[in-house]
């Protein structure tokens, strides 16, 4: 009985664990300068966020989806970059860095 409590609880507890990487496994943060492709950058012909991240000589662009946390927060930095912090899924779509947030603001210092 005991050994089958224990096979059991192993099973139980490797499950929830799987659940749990799983569950939270794709979700990122992301920390860079939020900028307007359409405005400064001039790559798009409507306003979208962007959120460039520079890491040694490499910059990459990050595309906000298009969706209620992206529209609410793109006033914020459409006319001025700005630091940003943003949580969400990166997609590579055709070689474009698409990032669908869950929640974006501006970063604190430090």
């Amino acid at each position: 009985m005991g050994r089958s409590l224990g096979i059991l609880f192993a099973g139980f507890a490797v499950a929830v664990l799987c659940a749990l990487l799983v569950s939270g496994s794709d979700e990122l943060t992301l920390k860079g300068t939020g900028i307007c492709a359409k405005c400064p950058l001039k790559e798009t012909e409507t306003c979208q966020t962007v959120i460039q991240i520079k890491r040694e000589k490499v910059t990459t662009n990050y595309y906000l989806v298009q969706n209620a946390v992206s529209k609410d927060f793109h006033d914020v930095i459409c006319k001025e970059s700005k630091i940003v912090k943003a949580k969400g899924i990166i997609k590579d779509v055709n070689g474009k860095m698409e990032f669908t947030a869950s929640q974006v603001k501006l970063a604190k210092d430090k």
